[in-house]
């Protein structure tokens, strides 16, 4: 189970953006994430004709590692870890580890 998900409130925790919060918006592979704003780079770009793209430098999200990112706990205001919890019939909910409150996502 994937503890950060797409849509998630995340914090950065290390690097050059710490502090910094974001919505992930998609998860590149199993370790990597997309957060809005965070990890952006400048990018040199050559004009594409064929695809009608112009030159120059370009503005890119570029992916973080979810080692470097946790969850935001808006309940308590700080940055939180998730566990997983086990309901009856064998269905898994995240939760945070603070609280134990079930993370609405």
């Amino acid at each position: 189970m994937m503890k950060i998900r797409k849509g998630d409130q995340v914090v950065v925790t290390t690097g050059r953006d710490k502090g910094k919060r974001g919505t992930v918006t998609r998860r590149v592979d199993e370790h990597y994430l997309v957060v809005e704003g965070i990890n952006v780079v400048k990018k040199h770009v050559k004009p594409n004709p064929l695809k009608g793209t112009t030159g120059g430098v370009v503005d890119k999200t570029m992916p973080i590692h979810q080692s470097n990112v946790a969850i935001w706990n808006a309940a308590a205001g700080k940055a939180d870890r998730v566990g997983v919890k086990l309901l009856e019939g064998g269905k898994k909910v995240r939760v945070y580890k603070s609280s134990g409150q079930e993370i609405k996502a």
